[in-house]
């Protein structure tokens, strides 16, 4: 039987690097809220179900979001957010997907891949091999060494994951706040915590997270070249 698949989207982030007094996944992008845009995807993919971690619940009812079964509030920081967004998916067997609602252009086919991965390997996260040369810098701001380019990826969103083993990893980081610093996302949480290897899969060099002024031109130029607006 096909396993269940539920999305928990985190929109309750402060965005304060964006400058505004609105957050930035309310902010308006081509006509919509930058939240519209991956509430939409899911809404036409293979997820199940969605649960939406926000502040606010009138987009849902706006604009007709079936798969939405559960809107509720996030935490003080990102790892809270998506407690509480675990907290509401049902099927223990089901196959989990977390992802940054200010991520807008997320689409159906990153969405399948990631499914697929964390269904054969339990875990997975979107990314894209990095374009450019990194360095790895040292305390003092010098570059310490330059890791090989060919193996460095960029990590995006949705990063998808067997339930049993991601509320595993955040009930252990939970229990213990030494383990909580320095994390900045779920398969993070997962390799520390478990020892299972993430597996990457291609995400999209569009799948930009919107996080400041210059994230909205960019995502802008995405909508115009898709002829969205």
């Amino acid at each position: 039987m096909k396993r269940q698949t539920c999305a928990i989207v985190l929109a309750a982030g402060q965005g304060k690097r964006m400058g505004t007094r609105i957050q930035k996944q309310f902010l308006d992008l081509g006509g919509y809220p930058v939240l519209f845009y991956s509430l939409n995807a899911f809404e036409k993919s293979q997820v199940d179900q969605v649960i939406l971690v926000t502040g606010r619940q009138d987009l849902v009812e706006r604009y007709g979001f079936s798969k939405v079964k559960a809107v509720v509030a996030g935490g003080a920081e990102r790892y809270h957010s998506v407690c509480e967004g675990l907290k509401q998916v049902p099927d223990s067997s089901a196959i989990v997907l977390i992802h940054d609602g200010a991520r807008p252009f997320v689409d159906s086919e990153i969405i399948d891949r990631t499914i697929e991965a964390a269904e054969q390997f339990g875990a997975c996260a979107a990314g894209m091999p990095s374009k450019d040369t990194v360095k790895i810098a040292d305390e003092n701001g010098f570059a310490a060494s330059t890791p090989d380019r060919s193996r460095v990826w960029m990590v995006q969103t949705p990063q998808a994951f067997s339930r049993s083993l991601i509320c595993q990893a955040y009930e252990t980081m939970m229990e213990d706040e030494s383990l909580q610093q320095g994390v900045t996302d779920d398969a993070m949480v997962v390799e520390r915590l478990t020892g299972v290897p993430v597996r990457l899969v291609e995400g999209s060099y569009e799948n930009i997270k919107v996080t400041t002024p210059e994230d909205m031109e960019v995502a802008a130029a995405v909508l115009k070249r898709r002829g969205m607006i």
